[in-house]
């Protein structure tokens, strides 16, 4: 009778036991089913060398948001700050990190590219001089040298600085000193710059000793713009619009940790230096600091657009005559 008993239950344990097995068995196959789940590899060319502004998408990486969303995301370093227009137009590039004012100039020549998302809601160029220079007021620039590189948008922007706080720009001698903006106000070539980040050069000359005045463009005539934005090709924004939304969400939930944890999530970046431009830890700490609330604050949330933000960059760019043909706001952001 004990044994009949025993057997009973041994049957019972392994009934048991075969059940759980397959239970353990289904769920290991949906999770091995699940890590094998192809991902979607896409390139996002970066506006520049690594830096505090791309914490985000390095936070985005590390955290598996890209993957949660179903993406493999390489970030591209770019050959030149301009590259980004001319691959994503090329379909060379899925997305890229450009600027807004050669967004608007390039969809004046027809070039297919949009805006799919602002990631500084103001300017970062803002123009530079020296305290030493005996610039009191922009009225002051009158006989000055004020370097920029190479761009007409930068020297239009002066222009318009000077002339509302009742100048006269004809009288501002303009130096091009290409990207040498460092070099050349540190250096005493010239008096002031304008196309230096606050978040960048202002921080580097700064702790270089050289005493500066800021002077925000916004504050003197010049519309406000974004200053960093992902665009993205016509094309795959009409065949492909579900991937560009899950990169841009996963990319929103790596903003999201970076304000969370600023120093855990600028290690990352500060990791993925490239060695060609070092970074200075302190230097992206105050960046850093500095972007955040420009990122995102009363005027909208992080990569939102407003088209009223787009329509007087339009009108400032054809009121200089800088834009060829004519632009909707419309075509410029999705």
């Amino acid at each position: 009778m004990k044994l009949k008993k025993v057997s009973i239950l041994l049957v019972f344990v392994m009934l048991v036991s075969l059940v759980f097995s397959g239970c353990a068995g289904n769920a290991n196959k949906n999770e091995d089913k699940s890590a094998s789940k192809e991902l979607k590899e896409i390139s996002v060319l970066l506006d520049w060398y690594p830096n505090a502004v791309h914490t985000f998408l390095y936070a985005a990486e590390e955290q598996g948001y890209f993957k949660e969303a179903g993406l493999k995301v390489n970030l591209i370093t770019p050959a030149g700050t301009d590259d980004g227009i001319k691959l994503v137009a090329a379909k060379k590039a899925d997305i890229a990190i450009s600027y807004p004012k050669q967004i608007i100039l390039a969809r004046g020549e027809s070039i297919p590219v949009k805006s799919v998302g602002a990631i500084v809601r103001s300017s970062l160029n803002q123009l530079m001089v020296r305290k030493d220079s005996g610039v009191k007021t922009l009225k002051d620039l009158e006989g000055k040298k004020v370097g920029y590189p190479s761009f007409d948008i930068d020297k239009e922007t002066v222009k318009t600085m000077v002339a509302q706080a009742g100048g006269d720009p004809s009288k501002v001698e303009f130096v091009d000193v290409g990207y040498d903006l460092m070099a050349g106000i540190e250096s005493k070539k010239v008096d002031a710059i304008i196309g230096g980040y606050i978040n960048h050069e202002k921080i580097l000359l700064e702790k270089q000793g050289v005493q500066l005045d800021t002077f925000a463009p916004v504050d003197f005539g010049v519309p406000n713009n974004y200053e960093l934005a992902f665009i993205a090709n016509d094309d795959a924004i009409k065949n492909n619009n579900d991937t560009i939304q899950a990169f841009l969400e996963a990319a929103k939930k790596g903003f999201e940790y970076t304000k969370n944890n600023p120093d855990k999530a600028l290690d990352l970046v500060l990791k993925a230096q490239n060695e060609s431009f070092p970074l200075d830890a302190e230097t992206e700490k105050k960046s850093l600091q500095i972007l955040l609330p420009l990122m995102e604050n009363e005027s909208g949330k992080f990569l939102s657009q407003d088209e009223e933000n787009w329509n007087k960059n339009i009108k400032w760019l054809q009121d200089k005559n800088l834009l060829q043909g004519k632009v909707d706001s419309k075509e410029l952001f999705k």
